[in-house]
């Protein structure tokens, strides 16, 4: 059995910094990164089982369906790669289907993502396991130093490039054009375009956990950056704007109001939000050109109850 953990310092001060300025900017936001505390996995984790919000549940689905196509389509590769991993769950059915001989999976939360990727080690004994704790979105290049020589599969699951702008999206996707090399592969699952409505119910589930998870941000900003957040003057609100083709997270003010944040103080508006997250959603061509901008061809297509899963080379 091989394992490594590595961990990139610095978390709180970018925390300090992107929230500074994210609070001085118009609109407000903060950048969505920043919800996975340990409180914030374990309420993610609960939102990906409510009734609501049957993405996780329905990629599961399709890769349990089309695996051994899946696995035809990508071929050989020694190393899987998995940014932004969590709880490692999602690359565990990669692992038997593929028999890659090392995966390096990375994350933002440290100490989750240990714990889950010595789970693997555990399970694993042939596999060489690396769990890089980083924010990939700015240390990604630096990933490729703990990675091996050979055919590489970046493995992108679970929508989360949906979290990006389109030009951010574009850039990351070339990035990982970057890590997977001359000969990698890339595959990446992402949430369709559907009714409204159901998408609005995926981000406002009658449990409230969707909520408590946004307002959990402010929880954190109390704790870390000695913020005076008073949760009850802001309110979870979310909508699925089909102009722009996204799902939109905020917190709205309920009252004029001034908080105090990392020595510095920010005056909220009645009714003024704080931006926390955008959800882009697809069609299957809008995603297949947005890879190409970013120098990957499309090899494959998997596609159940409005979620996809797409292989690029």
């Amino acid at each position: 059995m091989s394992f490594a953990f590595k961990h990139f310092p610095a978390a709180r001060d970018d925390l300090r910094a992107d929230v500074l300025a994210g609070l001085a900017a118009s609109p407000k936001a903060i950048p969505p990164k920043y919800f996975y505390d340990d409180a914030g996995c374990r309420l993610f984790e609960a939102i990906c089982t409510q009734p609501e919000y049957a993405l996780c549940r329905t990629e599961q689905a399709l890769m349990a369906a089309h695996l051994p196509d899946i696995a035809a389509a990508v071929g050989d590769v020694d190393c899987i790669v998995e940014p932004g991993a969590g709880d490692c769950a999602k690359v565990r059915l990669l692992l038997g289907a593929l028999r890659p001989s090392h995966l390096a999976v990375i994350d933002i939360a440290g100490a989750p993502l240990a714990a889950a990727a010595q789970g693997i080690s555990r399970d694993h004994p042939e596999l060489a396991v690396t769990a890089l704790a980083m924010d990939f979105l700015r240390d990604l290049e630096a990933a490729a130093a703990w990675l091996p020589a050979g055919k590489r599969l970046v493995y992108y699951p679970g929508s989360s490039i949906g979290n990006f702008p389109p030009e951010s999206a574009s850039g990351l996707l070339a990035r990982f054009r970057h890590l997977a090399g001359a000969e990698g592969r890339l595959l990446v699952g992402f949430d369709l375009k559907k009714d409204p409505q159901r998408l609005h119910a995926a981000y406002n589930d009658a449990a409230g956990i969707t909520a408590a998870f946004n307002l959990n941000l402010l929880t954190r900003l109390n704790r870390e950056l000695d913020a005076d957040f008073d949760l009850a003057r802001f309110s979870h609100y979310a909508f699925y704007n089909p102009v722009a083709g996204r799902v939109e997270m905020h917190l709205v003010s309920l009252a004029d109001q001034t908080v105090g944040v990392a020595g510095e103080r920010f005056r909220f508006a009645l009714g003024e939000t704080l931006h926390t997250e955008h959800s882009y959603k697809f069609r299957c061509d809008e995603f297949s050109a947005l890879a190409r901008t970013a120098g990957w061809q499309q090899e494959g297509e998997w596609v159940r109850d409005g979620f996809a899963v797409q292989l690029f080379a």
